[in-house]
């Protein structure tokens, strides 16, 4: 969007999501949380939920929200479907395939693996009839809806997915990985993401594991 940022990292594996200044800006414990100096009225503002950030910056710069009322609404709609629907499921897709098999003891739960996969793999499957009809998710121009979908989509391999029978989603995903503010936000300390098994004490923070 143009706006200048300072990144914040919030060790997740350490707890520090749990700290009292964090907590004040985000009180649910999780990332993202951002604060506007520049808020409101010219006064500093906080936000936590990445959907509300999205929806917040949008209006700010006056991009990527749409054009019109009826393509707010269409923004809107299938912003939402990432909050209550990719999201939510692509995270217990990761969670049941990749990390709780790795867990200390481990955690392999066939119903649970199957369940979220099918479910993800339906939800892609909504998403390739959408992009068959258009360039982006809602509609000819991209939004806000594009930058919170393709985070958890670009990473369907992780959710022993398929593109095979998705044509349209891989060409959307394609696209959307060259934009150079995708690009660069991927590459944000990219070095420190891992994929270790947790420990003990870390699953304690992370799943609320007893350590």
């Amino acid at each position: 969007m143009g706006l200048p940022y300072e990144t914040h990292l919030i060790d997740i594996s350490a707890g520090d999501q749990f700290a009292p200044t964090f907590l004040a800006l985000s009180p649910n414990g999780k990332m993202p949380a951002i604060t506007d100096p520049e808020g409101p009225g010219g006064t500093p503002v906080s936000l936590f939920e990445s959907g509300a950030i999205l929806q917040y910056l949008a209006r700010k710069t006056g991009r990527f929200t749409g054009r019109g009322e009826r393509g707010r609404m269409a923004v809107d709609q299938w912003l939402m479907w990432q909050m209550g629907g990719l999201g939510p499921m692509a995270g217990q897709a990761h969670h049941f395939l990749k990390y709780a098999p790795r867990m200390d003891p481990p955690n392999d739960i066939p119903y649970a693996k199957d369940r979220y996969r099918r479910e993800v793999a339906r939800l892609y499957g909504v998403l390739d009839l959408q992009l068959s009809r258009h360039e982006f998710v809602a509609g000819p121009d991209y939004s806000i809806a594009d930058m919170a979908i393709w985070p958890w989509a670009s990473l369907w391999e992780g959710q022993q997915q398929t593109l095979e029978d998705k044509p349209h989603m891989a060409r959307w995903l394609d696209t959307l990985a060259a934009r150079p503010g995708v690009a660069a936000g991927r590459a944000l300390f990219a070095e420190k993401r891992q994929e270790t098994a947790p420990s003990r004490a870390q699953q304690a923070n992370l799943f609320g594991k007893p350590s």
